[in-house]
C-alpha cells in the first residue's frame, strides 16, 4: 500500500517472512533500511533488543519517529539518512534487513555486519521480479542464499556514495 513519498509498506506476510528467515535472537542489534511508516520496525523490536532504522525520505523519517515514540516503542532508533551508507555509528549489527531494492546489497552494508550476522534483501531492478536473497557471514566470509521472488519498491539513495 502506497505511504506517500512514492514509497509502499509491504505487506505484513512479507514483513513476517523476512524477519523470520533472520532467525532473530532477542540480544539482537538490527539495522533496517527503508523505515517507510516504522511497521517493520515496529515488529522486529519486540523481537531484538534495539532496532536502528534509516529513512531516505526525511518527511517518513519525522512522522514514523514520531508515530512509534507516541505508541510507546523505547527500543527504536529512527534516523534520516542514505540507506546505502547503513548508519555505521552503531556496527556491527547482528542482522541488516533491507525494505527496498537495490540492484545489488552495497559493500558498505556487509562491511557493518558482525561476525554470524545476517542480511536479508530483495535485489534486481526497478519494475521487475526482485530475488530476496539472505546473506550470513561467517569467518568474515560471506555466503549468499536465494529465499524467493518478491517485487518492492526501488532503494533511493546513492549506490555509488
Amino acid at each position: 500500500l502506497p505511504i506517500g513519498y512514492g514509497q509502499t509498506i509491504s505487506q505484513p506476510y512479507i514483513v513476517a517472512w523476512m524477519l523470520q528467515e533472520l532467525q532473530l535472537k532477542e540480544s539482537d542489534k538490527l539495522l533496517e533500511v527503508g523505515t517507510g511508516c516504522g511497521y517493520n520496525a515496529a515488529v522486529a523490536s519486540l523481537l531484538v533488543d534495539e532496532v536502528f532504522t534509516i529513512e531516505v525520505v526525511p518527511e517518513l523519517a519525522e512522522s514514523s519517529g514520531k508515530r512509534l515514540e507516541s505508541l510507546g516503542y523505547k527500543n527504536i532508533h529512527v534516523f534520516a539518512g542514505d540507506g546505502y551508507q547503513g548508519h555505521k555509528e552503531q556496527a556491527p549489527y547482528d542482522a541488516i534487513v533491507l525494505t527496498a531494492a537495490p540492484i545489488k546489497v552495497p559493500q558498505t552494508l556487509f562491511n557493518q555486519l558482525g561476525e554470524g550476522g545476517r542480511l536479508i534483501a530483495p535485489e534486481g531492478g526497478q519494475g521487475e521480479t526482485q530475488l530476496l536473497n539472505l546473506y550470513i557471514k561467517e569467518n568474515g566470509k560471506l555466503s549468499k542464499h536465494g529465499i524467493g521472488m518478491v517485487r518492492f519498491v526501488p532503494m533511493v539513495g546513492n549506490p555509488d556514495s
